[in-house]
């Protein structure tokens, strides 16, 4: 084989990126958090009627606050997949505005969960005045740690595509990035409808 025969083969296969490998621990992962998250949710259900005296869920939470906190997620999931959408194109200001766009709506969603924790610590109703409000502050602050990494890689995706452009590895990395960013709107979905609309009633 001649030596350019060899760099070529070199050069291809460098450039070749096969994700397949990777699936199967990204899918680990996933299932991995599903079973925290049900874990979380278990304890929950089972100490959420434990407020020792303190004011229930019902008096504590606002569900217009919580809805337009939710409508922020829900919108970050639509324009992430626009952002997908958009990836075959190769338009790399297509691609980054949308995923701005979802950073600044679930940045949004953080900042409102940070205000209402905030808002919470602030009347007195802490992590350690109940074993309910323990189990809130775990659950949801878990998912808002999630979403802040979230957050991070979407960052980090930016300003990877920007500098090495739509490539095979990105559109990989893209795919996965998603499955995690839908994922975190499924998982607040089920907080939203066990801890504050069934808290609710």
């Amino acid at each position: 084989m001649s030596t350019t025969a060899v760099e070529n083969h070199h050069g291809e296969h460098h450039h070749h990126y096969d994700g397949s490998k990777s699936v199967f621990g990204f899918w680990i992962y996933i299932m991995s958090d599903c079973v925290l998250f049900a874990t979380l949710f278990a304890v929950y259900a089972v100490f959420h009627t434990h407020t020792f005296g303190g004011p229930s869920a019902k008096e504590l939470f606002s569900l217009p606050f919580v809805f337009i906190e939710t409508m922020l997620l829900l919108i970050s999931s639509f324009t992430f997949g626009l952002a997908m959408l958009s990836r075959n194109s190769g338009n790399i200001k297509v691609i980054t505005g949308w995923l701005w766009v979802t950073f600044l709506f679930g940045l949004g969603f953080i900042i409102m969960e940070l205000y209402e924790f905030h808002h919470l610590y602030m009347e007195g109703h802490t992590w350690a005045t109940s074993a309910f409000l323990s189990s809130f502050f775990t659950l949801v602050g878990t998912h808002g740690l999630h979403v802040s990494i979230g957050l991070i890689w979407i960052v980090s995706m930016i300003f990877q595509i920007r500098k090495h452009g739509i490539t095979p590895m990105s559109k990989t990395k893209l795919t996965y990035l998603g499955l995690f960013w839908h994922f975190l709107d499924i998982v607040w979905i089920f907080v939203f409808s066990v801890v504050y609309l069934m808290g609710a009633i």
